[in-house]
Parts: structure tokens; sequence; C-alpha cells
């Protein structure tokens, strides 16, 4: 039996089911649904509905309608199940009444992102989604989906659904936007308003004027583990609930959201579910950056390469964890910007029960896609800020030498804009080391200037021990001589 709204009496009384609500309903369209968003936004934003402000999400997929199809038969309901060494708790979530696919029918999310009741957009399309250069961050101009987008084409890019909304809402006094993305990336909502701004004003240099008057974009920081669902998953949750859910999500009870207080309009009420309004909201971002989400690539980049799948295995191999903490503790926490409410001991012990959770099986592989995008936030910013101060960092840069090592089975390697050009210099320069960290320092755009000929030897050799002596030898030999 499948969960949907007439299957409701069927649903195991453990589950956990809100309270019903007539309030006049404020709109929330989220772009790049999935599983995260349905993990994390999703479920705050049910929590802080009341008798009195109801608030739903229309959900947005930009290209696949898998999310659709499988939510239009449970009439857009879902579980959320929590584990942690063994404690179970499910709930179900209510949120999400509408589904879109943008590829299928652009004008409809042109008309929800318009509609005077949608008061926020909040976005989790990934590093991939914002189309920015990755050492500049300006606006790829000439990338094809922009290019299209900037000459009026049917959209095939946030920008172009967003100007063409605000556009919209501009004409018909619907009034402005709060834009809240939720993607990991360093000031995100600034970086959003830049980028979104630079667009616009190639296409309308007035509504530019408009948008920067009537829209507000919050910086954010998110954090739940969210792994991939399975069909293992989806069965243990059929049977525990009672109906089949073929969108289940497994997640931890963990749930961090920290919004910067800067909204256009109405909002739901966050904070009562647990979020975090707060004047500033780099320091804790950056706490994540350099701890939580560095961590786990070091995890995936070091732990596929010793033969681990999981983050709990690679956590629980003494060796790397030893590596990781030494990592976090000795090389990312003196680069952290001091904050009230922020303890980075505290959250690096947080951080280590969380990778430690068994019942949650958190792929590496997962976490190892799109490197690229994801690495000069975690590391590289790391790297340089300490280069910056005259200290080196040879634990980011055993896990860099890691990364470039992995990125030899391209092929494999799913997910990264710059999987094609890892082929290539592997392929014309797998037999001199140097000469493949010197072309990814030099030709991938993701290094900065201080990446000099002493960092590109020292990465060369790391390479080099680590494709001839093996991962775990390369590994121990690095923990013996930094505890040394």
């Amino acid at each position: 039996m499948r969960l949907s709204r007439a299957t409701l009496p069927a649903l195991s009384k453990n589950v956990a089911q809100p309270a019903s609500s007539d309030a006049p309903v404020r709109r929330i369209v989220h772009l790049g649904i999935g599983a995260f968003h349905r993990a994390h936004q999703a479920v705050y934003t049910q929590d802080a509905m009341t008798p009195d402000d109801g608030w739903r999400i229309t959900g947005v997929s930009l290209r696949s309608a898998q999310v659709r199809d499988t939510l239009a038969p449970q009439d857009g309901l879902y579980t959320v199940t929590e584990r942690a060494n063994g404690a179970t708790s499910t709930r179900l979530i209510t949120a999400i009444d509408t589904v879109l696919v943008a590829a299928e029918d652009p004008q409809a999310v042109i008309a929800a992102l318009a509609d005077a009741a949608t008061r926020v957009v909040t976005l989790t399309v990934t590093e991939k989604g914002y189309y920015r250069h990755p050492a500049s961050g300006a606006l790829l101009t000439d990338d094809p989906a922009i290019a299209n987008d900037l000459g009026g084409g049917v959209p095939r890019t946030i920008f172009g659904y967003l100007a063409a909304a605000l556009e919209l809402r501009r004409s018909t006094g619907a009034g402005g936007l709060t834009l809240v993305s939720c993607d990991n990336l360093s000031g995100n909502g600034a970086l959003l308003m830049s980028l979104l701004t630079a667009f616009v004003d190639h296409r309308d240099p007035d509504l530019g004027a408009w948008v920067r008057a009537h829209v507000a974009a919050p910086d954010t920081m998110i954090d739940r583990i969210v792994p991939a669902s399975t069909p293992a998953e989806r069965a243990s949750v059929a049977k525990a609930i009672g109906v089949d859910d073929a969108a289940a999500i497994v997640t931890e009870p963990f749930r961090q959201w920290v919004i910067e207080d800067r909204f256009a309009g109405p909002r739901p009420a966050w904070e009562t579910a647990g979020a975090q309004i707060v004047d500033d909201v780099a320091p804790f971002e950056l706490a994540k950056l350099r701890l939580l989400n560095a961590s786990h690539s070091t995890l995936a980049y070091v732990g596929l390469q010793l033969g681990h799948g999981f983050v709990h295995e690679a956590i629980a191999d003494p060796v790397l964890r030893a590596f990781v903490v030494a990592q976090m503790r000795e090389e990312a926490v003196p680069s952290l910007t001091a904050a009230a409410g922020l303890d980075p001991d505290a959250y690096i012990d947080a951080i280590l029960d969380r990778f430690a959770n068994a019942d949650l099986h958190h792929r590496l592989d997962q976490i190892a896609m799109d490197g690229s995008q994801k690495l000069p936030q975690r590391w590289i910013a790391t790297v340089t800020d300490r280069l910056a101060l005259g200290l080196d960092s040879p634990r980011h840069s055993l896990s860099l030498a890691a990364w470039i090592a992995y990125t030899a089975d391209a092929p494999r390697i799913s997910d990264d804009p710059l999987r094609d050009r890892f082929a290539t210099i592997w392929a014309e320069s797998a037999d001199d080391p140097r000469q493949v960290v010197a072309r990814f320092v030099t030709e991938l755009g993701i290094f900065p200037a201080q990446f000099d000929d002493a960092i590109v030897d020292s990465l060369a050799q790391s390479v080099a021990t680590w494709r001839a002596e093996g991962p775990r030898a390369a590994l121990l030999a690095a923990v013996g001589e930094f505890d040394a």
C-alpha cells in the first residue's frame, strides 16, 4: 500500500503527524528539490507552521522528473526517519504540496515564482548551479546556458527563471522576494545576489535597480547529513510504518540552520523550529566548511582509496581518524573566526560522533562528487589563509595530493564538471607527477596564485609517494611524521 492522503489511516501510530491547519497559505518555491531539502528546509518549515501562519512549498526540479514522479502518487507526502546508535523515530512531512519539472513546463515555474503568494525562494542547486568562475567568482556569461538565458531563450538556469519571474513581479506589483540559498558556498546569499544582479544588468539595467531595492538574499549555513536513499532502507521504513514510502528519507537527528537576519518580506518563523537568526553567519559557515565539510572530503578521497565505502567505516580506521582530527585541530581551527556560541572543540567532538553513527550509511563516493567545485572552499582557502600568515599546512597538502591521485581514475568519477580535464592531464602527463600537479594548479582555475613552485613541488612529491607506495603506507608515514 503506497503512502498517500487516502492511506493515512493505515500509517503506523508510531509515526508523528503534524496537526492540520486552515490558515491562509503563503508560499515558498524551492529550486533544486532533492533529498537534502526534504530532510532539512521542508522540516523546518513544517515545524514553523502554526494554526495562524500557513506556509507550503512548491518544489521545482530543474531537469529530472524523478522527484515529481515519486511524490505525486503520494500527494507530496513522505517520511523522515532519524537514526542514531539504534534509536529510531519517524515523522510524516506534509509541507510540500506541489512539484514542478522545469524542463517540462518552464512557464509554470516562472508563474509560481511570480505569484504574489510566493514570498520566499529557497535553493539547493549545488555549486554548479551558480555558473561562476571558480577563481574570480564572476558570472560565466559565456557559458552556453547563461548565454541562452541572457538572450531571452527558454530559461535553462536559475538566473533565467528568477529574472523572468522578477520582471513579472515588478510589472504586476507582486513585490519583492527573499532568496535563501542553502548551498555550501561561502557567503552564499551575497554570492547569489551578486550573480543575479550581474545577470539582470546584462538584460535590463532598470530591472537590476528594482532587484537591488526589492530582493534580499541572506547568507545561510545549513547542516544535516542526508545519505542517498537505498532500496534496503526504504524497505525497512515500509516495514516499520505500515505503508510503502518511495520517497522515504533516513537521516541523522542533528540538524542546523543559521540564517542572516535580512529578509524582503514575510517568512516562516523558522527560529521557532530551531533555526538561528543571526547578524553574521560567517563564523558559523567557516567552521562548518573547514571542519565538517573539509573532514568529509578527506574521509572520502583518502577513505575510498583505502577501501572504505562509508563514513562510519572511514572514521573507524584509527590512522585515518588520527589524521582527520589533527587536520581539524591543528590546521583548520586556528584559521576560524571567533564568535559567541561557537565552540570549535565541542563542534569537533560532535562531528566525530556524527561520523561514527553506523546507522547512517553515508557513502564516501557520494561525498566525493564535484570535488573541483567543493575543495576551493573546504581545503584550498584554509591553505591560502595560512600561507598569508607564513604557516604551512602539511595535512591539507596531503589531502590535496590524495584528491589529485583519486582523479587519475577520472573515467569512473561522475558529476564533476572538470572530469574530462582530469582525464586529459593524466593521459598526457601520468609519467611525471610534478607535471600533473603543475597542470592542476595552473589549468583548472581553482588554485590561487599563492600556490607557487614550492607548493607544487611538495604536492608532487606527495602524489608520487601516494601512487608508488599506496595510500595506507603514505598515510602511515605522514601520521608518524606529524606526530613526531
